[in-house]
């Protein structure tokens, strides 16, 4: 065991630095100058989270006091890298992180993530128009001996009496005297050669008297073309009918002969019943 030795006559522990007072730097002479770099003590590992959480709380405090903090939902990592062992973030440093992004987004708004462009909408496919129907043509059955003809020029009649808002009575008057006037016929005329230029079923020769009802073609009936029209002749006939008064309780030979002016006066009432069964089959 070596003598003691005086505490005064003991050698420093650590040997004096040297260097020059002029440049302030300084070194040691033992070799030691690296000993304080070795590493942490668990001390200091279990302060540093602290300290960083305390600096991050700072930060946020001035963020939210300049009023440059945003709520923002940021994702924060888990302290797991940070704190020792199992540790976990505390909240302060939770929120600290939180305003401290926000505050760093707002000033650089370039490190926003972009924002996700809404599904595209695909336009709706026009409905297909639907196909028109097919018109129906309906086939009146012959009656009373007539021919396909005669009765379309009956329907004609019929049709512009129920446009003139006429009832059924003045269609029977109607078709009766065309049936004594040209059996129900478009008749042209030699005596008229106009006439002969538009479509007829049959001529005649009685003066200048054309159409289903032989009206004079130099006469207030209308011009050669109107008068061979079946619905313009028949409108013709019943705009005369209806200036007559009370010729909806006249007989059909009356009421026929008030707008014809015929010769042969009585000869309309021998068609009244026929008039009658061709009215009813174009109205049912």
């Amino acid at each position: 065991m070596p003598p003691h030795t005086p505490r005064d006559q003991q050698e420093p522990r650590f040997a004096r630095t040297t260097g020059s007072p002029a440049t302030g730097r300084h070194r040691r002479d033992d070799g030691r100058q690296g000993r304080h770099r070795r590493g942490r003590s668990g001390t200091q590992r279990l302060l540093a989270p602290l300290l960083t959480t305390a600096a991050l709380v700072g930060v946020g405090a001035v963020a939210l006091l300049s009023g440059n903090a945003r709520p923002v939902v940021v994702e924060t990592p888990t302290a797991a890298g940070l704190l020792p062992g199992n540790a976990t973030a505390a909240p302060m440093f939770l929120a600290a992180s939180d305003v401290t992004s926000g505050a760093l987004l707002h000033r650089m708004p370039q490190l926003r993530a972009p924002k996700a462009s809404p599904p595209a909408v695909k336009p709706k496919p026009k409905p297909k128009p639907k196909p028109k129907p097919k018109p129906v043509v309906r086939v009146v059955k012959l009656v009373a001996g007539m021919d396909r003809q005669q009765m379309d020029n009956a329907a004609a009649i019929v049709k512009k009496a129920q446009s003139m808002g006429l009832s059924k009575w003045a269609m029977i008057v109607g078709v009766a005297t065309a049936m004594q006037e040209s059996r129900l016929y478009n008749v042209a005329s030699h005596v008229v050669p106009e006439s002969l230029n538009y479509p007829h079923q049959g001529t005649g020769s009685d003066h200048d008297s054309i159409g289903l009802f032989q009206q004079r073609a130099s006469g207030s009936w209308g011009s050669v073309k109107e008068i061979m029209q079946p619905q313009y002749a028949a409108g013709a006939f019943f705009a005369r009918l209806v200036e007559i008064d009370g010729w909806q309780d006249m007989s059909l030979t009356r009421a026929a002969q008030s707008v014809q002016i015929s010769a042969f006066p009585d000869a309309y009432a021998k068609h009244e019943d026929n008039a009658t069964l061709i009215v009813n089959a174009l109205l049912n």
